[in-house]
């Protein structure tokens, strides 16, 4: 209810006459499927960001994505802090339930305020680090809000541009390639994988004798990131290589920065620095299954997210392995989060079929024409993932959808990213505790 609220105040602000560059009216979809990409840090449009708004529409925008990316709870427990009213346990709760893990005991207004403190602290830097690359081109005025939009964006993984091509411009730009792909890793790695690597450079820095143990979290988190980055360099470098509409036209250092950018973005940025729509069909199922995938727990990205691909990974190596238990870094993983997993990747897996066939009815029927102009469901398929991982790279269709169609990928934005879980769990409404234990019986599998 609390991103609903926050999408409903956004699209309001943005119908306003003030919120556009022309001065008019906003159309009330336009301003509805903004306001909600925003909040939800996903990034589909449908019109240019850059062209479109106002200044002060831009500024709007910039306010959801940071309200959307921190999290509607975070936000309101910092407002209420810096009201200096107190908390009750009911607040302190949904604040647990919102990073869903039991660790806020006593200590979640210092939580809070480090959670404020390291968004500030990471986006300031990416302003300063880009600033100058952006004042070259553009200006000082306009160079600094260049910087300052693109940093909050890429910090919270959302993926909205101020340039009508992302950021293709600048794929041969060391600085943009390096900070704006930080910002995003950072970013979706989680607070609390943050606040262990800092503990970590304390400890190495004050030379302290006693070994510092990592949490399950951290180790899972950083070695699957490290992987999917490493890999999707590597794949994406081989497979869009000779491709002239993306990779092939570049030098060598080109065609490696932005392979290791579509790497990093795709994993729910959303920004881009080739044409999306030109890649090959490899590229754009690579695209997919990293979109999918998405970032990490109590990251500002979205998908089923690193942690969960890693413990299916796991069950799968067990059952070949015919062990009955799923370890991973010498701890067992508990049953109820193994059956959270195949939880989060079924309702995830359904959620994308559901919406993708039936924007796919709705154009055929609304729009007979709209696949025989060179649309293909691939199209279709790939913006309903982007959607849902609340990424917002697109092969260019987002516009030509029908208001249906743009309605059903708002949906889609906002159940990826309250998480499909909780949205299922508002549906059903609240559970009873089973009191009868049934007798186990085997059945075939596989």
């Amino acid at each position: 209810m609390g991103f609903l609220a926050v999408i409903t105040v956004g699209t309001l602000l943005l119908m306003l006459p003030f919120a556009t560059n022309d001065g008019s009216w906003n159309n009330p979809l336009v301003a509805f499927f903004t306001s909600t990409s925003a909040v939800c840090v996903t990034g589909l449009i449908v019109v240019d960001t850059g062209s479109y708004f106002s200044f002060w529409g831009q500024l709007i925008i910039l306010l959801l994505i940071q309200i959307g990316g921190l999290g509607y709870m975070t936000t309101t427990t910092f407002l209420i802090l810096l009201l200096g009213r107190r908390f009750d346990l009911r607040q302190k709760l949904a604040i647990q339930e919102s990073f869903d893990r039991p660790f806020l005991h006593g200590n979640s207004q210092t939580l809070i305020r480090s959670i404020i403190a390291t968004t500030l602290v990471f986006e300031i830097l990416g302003i300063i680090l880009m600033f100058n690359v952006f004042a070259e081109e553009y200006g000082t005025l306009q160079g600094v809000w260049l910087a300052i939009f693109h940093s909050i964006s890429a910090w919270n993984n959302a993926g909205f541009s101020l340039f009508t091509d992302s950021l293709m411009s600048f794929y041969d730009s060391w600085i943009i390639n390096l900070v704006v792909p930080l910002l995003i890793i950072f970013g979706g790695i989680g607070y609390q994988v943050i606040m262990e690597l800092y503990m970590a450079i304390v400890h190495f820095v004050t030379n302290k004798q006693e070994r510092l143990l990592f949490s399950l979290n951290f180790k899972v988190v950083i070695s699957t990131t490290a992987i999917l980055l490493v890999a999707g360099t590597i794949i994406f470098f081989i497979i869009e290589y000779a491709n002239p509409d993306t990779f092939g036209n570049l030098d060598f250092k080109g065609k490696l920065l932005t392979a290791w950018f579509q790497s990093v973005t795709t994993r729910t940025a959303g920004f881009n620095s080739i044409d999306i729509g030109q890649m090959t069909f490899a590229g754009l199922f690579l695209t997919m299954g990293f979109m999918f995938i998405g970032a990490s727990p109590s990251g500002t990205g979205g998908g089923i997210k690193t942690t969960t691909l890693r413990i299916l990974f796991n069950c799968t190596r067990s059952v070949l392995r015919g062990n009955d238990e799923v370890v991973m870094f010498r701890r067992e993983i508990p049953v109820s989060l193994i059956l959270k997993a195949v939880a989060v990747v079924f309702g995830s897996t359904n959620m994308v079929v559901l919406i993708t066939f039936l924007i796919s009815l709705n154009e055929g029927i609304v729009n007979p024409s709209f696949f025989d102009s060179g649309v293909s469901s691939l199209q279709v398929l790939f913006e309903v993932i982007s959607a849902f991982a609340t990424v917002g790279l697109s092969t260019g269709i987002t516009a030509s959808l029908s208001p249906v169609s743009q309605l059903l990928l708002i949906l889609t934005m906002y159940t990826g990213r309250v998480g499909i879980l909780l949205f299922m769990a508002a549906l059903v409404g609240e559970t009873r505790p089973r009191i009868v234990q049934y007798p186990e019986e085997n059945l075939l599998v596989g």
